[in-house]
């Protein structure tokens, strides 16, 4: 028993102490230092801020532009995350309330008998009419209502710094849906193009087996390479379907709506020119997801204030003013005015644990927001530096392959003017065309990469995404 009435009252001690007003702001524990240069530096990358709205406009792409338009109006994700801003500003005003007094209005009418055989009293009636205005109103003068009114405004702030993140994360998941199914547009018209190429061989080797010049293992080996490669266009299609599906899921229409709208085929965007990438220090503090948990933390600060708060004595001014009469003619008379002032202190200073676990409770939360505040700024240093680094190294890919295409194409003309003239076998040629493909495909997935780097490298810096809320 002495044990625990001595934690009891270092307890106490430690929550009354002058610690009660700095838990009150989160900054305090906010320690990470963030990074003052990226990992990645070269001529690709700019240190300047990246534009503040609307990045996906640097693709130069109309119809992509449309679709992200359609997709913040409509997206169901995007009109949760504004209810929930909503749901957090109600939660704001409902706790402002605490502010106020509280009013009642009471009035009723009475009529009451007393028996004559129970006293020497004889048998009487009373009745009487009475209206009062009560009003109730405790006074903040330990800051436990400030605190839950400050940890609300924080809620309310994270909640639109959420909404925030939701459209930076929906444009960028647009922009990458539209990316993929534009690579593998092209990589069926790649597909479709070696197929002519191809079709083309054969009819070559067709004529030359029937003038008797090679044998028909060549026709065959054509035919092979040839139906090889239309093997491939199922597939495709089925990707392309299924992006499309995405699209329509992200735009909220139905998929054969969106199927009207994107079914021709375009190139993908060229997009190879400086990024701006910003200072790490600034930029970071730019993102919502930074933002929400820094908004967090300081919720939970204010919360760890009011908890402490509620170990000092509540105080409330009760009081009502009204009128009672038995005659409800004379209940406006000055003599019927009834009043009561009733200042009021209660100090529950002792609840057995529960003060003190709930002061326990509310540091726990306070400790694991700092942590996920110290995570996500970590993550969102990795999450930049992988973007950049991958969309840097894809440039570097995309230069060498346009040049394996090229020697790729040249082969294959060469070796097919020799198959020609018969100073080459037709191994060669079918070398060439499988190579040719290959290269061909790879240059088209490595530009649709870089460009999904890309997007992923402005939605790590924040996506450049900026809207007021109210």
């Amino acid at each position: 028993m002495y044990v625990y009435l001595r934690k009891w009252c270092y307890a106490i001690l430690c929550l009354l102490s002058p610690v009660l007003l700095s838990a009150q702001n989160g900054q305090k524990y906010l320690e990470r230092a963030l990074p003052q240069t990226w990992q990645e530096n070269s001529d690709d990358f700019q240190q300047t801020l990246p534009v503040d709205d609307h990045w996906w406009s640097n693709f130069n792409d109309p119809l992509l532009d449309s679709l992200i338009a359609v997709a913040i109006k409509q997206n169901y994700s995007v009109q949760m995350a504004a209810d929930r801003i909503a749901m957090a500003k109600a939660n704001l005003r409902i706790q402002q309330g605490s502010y106020s007094p509280t009013l009642g209005l009471n009035a009723g009418w009475t009529r009451q008998q007393s028996s004559g055989n129970t006293t020497q009293l004889p048998q009487s009636v009373t009745q009487y009419t009475d209206a009062s205005l009560n009003m109730n109103w405790e006074i903040d003068v330990f800051g436990s209502i400030r605190n839950r009114v400050k940890a609300q405004k924080e809620n309310f702030a994270a909640s639109k710094e959420e909404y925030n993140a939701v459209m930076v994360s929906l444009c960028a998941q647009v922009a990458s849906a539209y990316i993929n199914l534009r690579e593998l547009q092209q990589e069926l018209e790649v597909v479709n193009k070696n197929c002519e190429s191809q079709l083309a061989v054969v009819k070559i080797t067709e004529k030359r087996f029937e003038t008797g010049l090679v044998s028909k293992l060549d026709v065959a080996q054509a035919l092979s390479v040839y139906y090889d490669t239309k093997s491939s266009v199922p597939m495709l299609e089925a990707g392309i379907i299924q992006y499309t599906n995405s699209l329509g899921v992200l735009m909220g229409l139905y998929p054969w709506d969106v199927r009207k709208i994107i079914e021709t085929q375009q190139p993908l965007p060229e997009y190879i020119e400086p990024v701006g990438v910003g200072i790490p220090a600034n930029l970071l503090l730019r993102r919502p997801d930074i933002r929400s948990a820094e908004r967090q933390v300081n919720a939970y600060a204010a919360s760890l204030g009011a908890s402490k708060s509620d170990w000092w004595p509540q105080i409330f001014v009760k009081g009502s003013v009204g009128f009672a009469s038995h005659d409800i003619d004379k209940i406006a008379n000055h003599n019927s005015l009834t009043y009561e002032i009733a200042p009021t202190l209660t100090w529950n200073f002792f609840q057995g644990t529960k003060l003190m676990q709930a002061t326990r409770l509310a540091k726990a939360q306070l400790d694991e927001s700092v942590r996920q505040f110290n995570e996500t700024v970590l993550t969102s240093v990795q999450e930049v530096d992988n973007a950049m680094s991958a969309y840097k190294n894809s440039i570097k890919q995309i230069v060498a392959l346009r040049e394996v295409v090229n020697q790729g194409k040249e082969t294959l003309t060469l070796s097919l003017d020799l198959y020609k003239q018969g100073l080459s076998p037709f191994q060669n040629v079918l070398d060439a065309q499988r190579s040719l493909l290959s290269y061909e495909n790879a240059l088209t997935q490595a530009k649709g990469n870089s460009l999904l780097s890309l997007i992923q490298l402005y939605q790590a810096l924040g996506g450049g995404w900026s809207e007021s809320n109210n």
